[in-house]
């Protein structure tokens, strides 16, 4: 049995070990944390600690805990980080340590990249795009069901893109900005001229990646966010 640990931090021995046995291969998704029982025992630490720090895990979107007994009990690995991104990324915008600016500034690189990879890409595969594109077609969505349709359109890109940890971060931040997209289209006078606008922009963004014209796309992704976030008085003047 490991010596005892001081109880401020308990907590953190835990995610460490845990952490160790991921890098090392001990654990991988799929896999069974050892019970809190046996993590108290061998860590020196309370059951009180090890609950603490699966909750950090859970939310983090490293583990899914559910209670009870059987097979599908206890806590699993399963890696689902734009999970744990979102919720990240959500509470420092709420807590004002990420300004709405900074948050539209990184969302310009990473569309920026995902739209120069896919016009390079002769591979690439927009089956899931061009469905949401035409679902977004129908002049009966409501501003909320319209932004939804968009933000699934734009994860459907990063996903065709092939980067993982660029799709994460991309969902992180759509979603950790949802509520504000969502109360800007209410700042918008003119909300079917926009969403016209904005299909003609998705149209014209997909087909300059098709056409493997890298230096379009880019231009007309970076004028796509920026005019929207713009109109809805998100960030003012942003460029």
């Amino acid at each position: 049995m490991a010596e005892p640990v001081a109880p401020g931090r308990a907590w953190r021995t835990v995610l460490e070990r845990i952490e160790d046995d991921l890098l090392s291969g001990a654990l991988g998704p799929g896999d069974r944390l050892p019970s809190e029982r046996d993590l108290s025992a061998d860590l020196g630490v309370g059951r009180s600690s090890v609950r603490e720090a699966l909750r950090v895990l859970e939310v983090m979107g490293l583990i899914r805990t559910s209670t009870g007994s059987g097979p599908h009990a206890g806590a699993i690995v399963i890696a689902a980080p734009s999970g744990g991104m979102a919720a990240l990324l959500r509470l420092q915008v709420a807590a004002q340590g990420f300004p709405l600016a900074d948050v539209v500034q990184t969302r310009l690189v990473l569309e920026d990249a995902v739209v120069a990879a896919l016009s390079a890409d002769p591979q690439r595969d927009l089956a899931t795009v061009h469905s949401v594109l035409d679902a977004m077609d129908a002049e009966s969505l409501t501003p909320g069901e319209f932004l939804a349709l968009d933000a699934s359109l734009h994860y459907a890109l990063a996903e065709a893109a092939g980067n993982t940890v660029i799709t994460a971060t991309m969902a992180g931040l759509r979603t950790a900005i949802e509520s504000y997209v969502v109360e800007g289209a209410a700042r918008i006078e003119r909300w079917d001229a926009m969403a016209s606008r904005l299909r003609a922009e998705h149209r014209a963004i997909i087909a300059a990646i098709e056409h493997g014209d890298v230096a379009k796309a880019k231009t007309l992704v970076n004028s796509h966010i920026t005019g929207y976030y713009t109109a809805a008085g998100l960030v003012p003047g942003a460029d």
